[in-house]
């Protein structure tokens, strides 16, 4: 059953609750008896380019097609704010862009919801001053304490001119998709499968975190569920069947690596493959629940825990008896399985809280699978040398790092998917069966090393393709300052095969490797590659498809997590106006004194 003969899921809303929509306040001059009604069209004429920029350019992560909500009408005032407000909320908006090509009342038009992320766009046109409407009341939000995002193109356009520049475009979907991504968050759930893994902070799960800065709570089931779910067999048998079918087809075992007489016979490591299977079906049941689990009599366990994102604590009182969790992590992780081309599901190796946020951001920002690494090893164009004989060259002369993970990383990071004839990593509706497939085939399932995993199980082992552009980015949980981004945009490389098998066997080579030279400025954190490596502030990172930099830090801003390492030029940073009067020479001490000044996005608890 290869891959090519499933199909690509539907799209649909897997969670509970409805999908976040966006708001779109038109804003007048409410004086009648002329002012306004020489106004109504172009108002609402803005508002509908808008609607259409944003309908034709984003999908949620779920392949679901993006909605607008127009205002029933124009505001021109408190009582029409308030009838926009009360529809916004009947309907389900979770972003609001508020849009004008003229002179309103600011504080009287203005979006007062504290938790919805905010915009306006003030029409930079001379007829009549939408851009004065756009500087009062940013004054205002910010003088309240709510801050919002301004939109101020470049050029004066002509009255009635309902083109939307390029750099109005590319602000208004920044903004957009971040905001989407912060209310699509809201109001689900972290499940964090087992407890702390051999005393990783980012597996000792901080609950106010998620409430304070994601709105999500946390769930927590012990890892002793997996096995009464084996044993009393509370799964689909139906697709475990099915799974396992796949699985022998699409998942090639590879060499063992273990010493022979530690090595496991045959009939064993079949019943590892089963075990296996079974993790991940029940891993994704516990997640997101599952219908059929109602028909065998388990109402319960059919429910779920409606989370958008989870961890799996594994090591090591887990993987000491039991096969580890790298083949249900690297499944979920990607873009397919069994049940054909679908969106990824969200675990963190480890249970590393921390790195599941990251993960889940850089999901839903970018809508493709998202890889957990290790950042493992600074590797010196000299050490290189020494080691392997070989000189480091092009984007990888200065030195590359060693992005590595025990065993699961989703498939996607293969690189074997392409846009325009390079390697990528893609929507899953863009993705391909063949791809898809590429995939699998460019993966090989290495019987895992029992030094590690004393009970057995399968690594995911492959080589990332170079000439992806990426992003790794990690937050950091810091006590006194709370949470803080850092994030390195670069390129994937690739390395000479012989090169690279004398560095990975330095490591381990049953695991996903990625080689990753980040972009360097010269200065500071960016002086060199060694540099990000020794400011790194954690062993873990996630690394996204794309330079995804800037959406990062104008997500950041929303949720009021400040960003304190990062190679994003100046000019593509997009955070809201009240951040402005924080310092406008140092912009990484503005954001953290903003995010100090106006707090978690839903409050401390």
């Amino acid at each position: 059953m290869p891959i090519s003969t499933l199909r690509h899921n539907t799209s649909h809303n897997r969670l509970i609750g409805s999908m976040p929509k966006i708001g779109i306040r038109p804003t007048i001059d409410g004086r009648q008896q002329g002012v306004r009604e020489s106004l109504e069209r172009a108002t609402m004429n803005m508002a509908k380019s808008v609607v259409k920029l944003l309908r034709e350019n984003l999908r949620h992560a779920n392949g679901l097609p993006v909605q607008c909500v127009m205002a029933d009408s124009c505001v021109g005032g408190a009582a029409e704010a308030a009838q926009t407000a009360e529809q916004f909320a009947r309907e389900g908006v979770g972003v609001s862009i508020t849009v004008t090509p003229c002179w309103c009342y600011g504080a009287e038009t203005m979006d007062m919801d504290p938790n919805i992320p905010k915009a306006i766009w003030g029409f930079n046109g001379t007829e009549r001053p939408g851009a004065v409407y756009l500087a009062a009341t940013l004054a205002a939000h910010n003088q309240k304490g709510l801050p919002a995002f301004g939109i101020y193109g470049r050029d004066v356009q002509q009255a009635g001119d309902t083109n939307i520049p390029a750099d109005v475009q590319q602000k208004l979907l920044q903004f957009a998709g971040a905001g989407l991504a912060v209310a699509e968050m809201r109001g689900k759930s972290y499940l964090s499968m087992g407890g702390v893994s051999m005393g990783i902070a980012g597996s000792i799960v901080d609950h106010s975190l998620f409430e304070s800065y994601l709105g999500m709570r946390v769930e927590t089931v012990d890892m002793i569920e997996f096995v009464r779910r084996i044993e009393r067999e509370i799964y689909d048998k139906q697709e475990f069947v099915r799974a396992l079918k796949w699985v022998k087809t699409n998942c090639k075992e590879g060499k063992d690596h273990n010493p022979v007489k530690l090595q496991k016979n045959r009939l064993q490591k079949e019943k590892d493959w089963e075990f296996v299977v079974k993790m991940t079906l029940i891993a994704r049941d516990l997640m997101l629940g599952n219908p059929e689990l109602d028909d065998l009599g388990f109402g319960e366990e059919a429910l779920g825990h409606n989370a958008i994102a989870g961890g799996f604590q594994g090591q090591r009182q887990w993987t000491d008896n039991f096969p580890n969790g790298d083949f249900l992590e690297a499944i979920l992780n990607s873009s397919f399985d069994w049940n054909g081309i679908r969106e990824p599901i969200i675990v963190a190796t480890e249970n590393d809280s921390l790195n599941a946020i990251c993960m889940l951001l850089g999901h839903l920002l970018t809508n493709t699978a998202q890889v957990f690494a290790d950042v493992r090893t600074y590797w010196s164009p000299e050490a290189v040398k020494r080691v392997a004989g070989h000189k480091l060259s092009g984007a990888a002369a200065g030195g590359i790092l060693h992005l590595i993970n025990s065993g699961a990383a989703a498939l996607d990071g293969t690189g074997q998917q392409t846009i325009k004839g390079r390697p990528a990593m893609k929507p899953y509706w863009e993705i391909t069966p063949q791809e898809a497939q590429k995939c699998l085939n460019a993966t090989t399932w290495y019987p895992a090393m029992l030094e590690y995993f004393r009970g057995g199980g399968y690594s995911s082992g492959f080589l990332s393709r170079g000439g992806m552009p990426a992003t790794m980015f990690r937050i950091n949980l810091i006590k006194g300052l709370g949470p803080a981004l850092q994030l390195a945009e670069g390129y994937t490389v690739d390395l000479p095969a012989k090169v690279d098998r004398i560095l990975q066997e330095r490591t381990n080579p049953t695991w996903p490797t990625t080689w990753f030279p980040p972009d360097v400025t010269g200065e500071g954190a960016f002086r060199d590659a060694y540099s990000v490596m020794n400011n790194w502030g954690a062993n873990h990172c996630v690394m996204s498809y794309g330079h995804i930099g800037s959406r990062l830090l104008t997500l950041a801003s929303m949720l009021r997590i400040p960003v304190y390492m990062h190679n994003v030029s100046t000019d593509k940073i997009f955070r809201p106006s009240a951040w402005t009067p924080f310092g406008t020479r140092d912009l990484e001490g503005s954001d953290f004194r903003a995010c100090t000044n106006f707090g978690p996005l839903y409050g401390k608890r």
